[in-house]
């Protein structure tokens, strides 16, 4: 049968003001500790007396609690993925079962999501840093979204969109580029094509910048 032990003392950590330390059986040294919402729930206090099966309990309630709280704090400075959190946890060494408990916990609430995060993350992208939908697609699977989820928010960004983006990174970056006006197109297709647009966007971001270099060259002749 397995001992009954008595919580004897109880302090708070001096570093963690939320954790406490339980003492039990007279013991010299702290036997573990627990977050103060524990403590609270199941009357930690001491005193009060504790079996093998109620201890496990405990424990496994805390760690998932920890879990939890570091997500929350991980969460604290941008949306995360799933997956992301995952990783994350592992690193603070916390049990597989804690982890899982807190994801599913942060997804009731909402958050964490997924699906969410990709159709946000692929349309602020595409705008800020000049992307297509392929290289997106690409990044979100790198941080841990699932290809289907991927491909789903990559497929919703609107193609007008994508290809007025193509279009002013095109026109922005075709007065760096040397060489005959073939060459310079060469170049400016292979760069979009990099950023993940596709081809008929290419197509139509080369043309205009080219275009464009010929409008401003007119417009200046017509000015002098």
């Amino acid at each position: 049968m397995d001992p009954i032990l008595t919580i004897t003392s109880v302090e708070q950590d001096k570093k963690k003001k939320q954790r406490y330390h339980l003492f039990v059986n007279d013991g010299r040294d702290p036997f573990t500790s627990v977050h103060e919402d524990l403590l609270i729930k199941f009357r930690l206090f001491k005193g009060r007396e504790i079996d093998a099966d109620e201890l496990k309990q405990i424990l496994n309630e805390d760690s998932e609690h920890r879990a939890y709280v570091l997500a929350l704090a991980y969460l604290g400075a941008r949306q995360r993925t799933e997956k992301e959190i995952v990783r994350y946890l592992a690193k603070k060494e916390l049990e597989e079962g804690a982890v899982r408990k807190a994801i599913e916990r942060l997804k009731r609430e909402g958050l964490v999501n997924d699906s969410v995060y990709a159709e946000l993350y692929a349309a602020q992208r595409m705008r800020s840093q000049s992307k297509g939908r392929r290289l997106l697609q690409q990044e979100l699977l790198q941080r841990g979204i699932k290809r289907d989820t991927a491909k789903e928010a990559a497929s919703k960004l609107n193609e007008e969109s994508e290809t007025e983006v193509a279009v002013n990174a095109a026109i922005k970056k075709w007065p760096h580029l040397k060489g005959e006006e073939r060459e310079r197109k060469h170049k400016l297709a292979a760069f979009l094509l990099r950023r993940g647009f596709p081809s008929a966007a290419v197509r139509e971001a080369v043309k205009t910048a080219a275009q464009s270099e010929l409008e401003d060259e007119d417009g200046h002749m017509l000015d002098n």
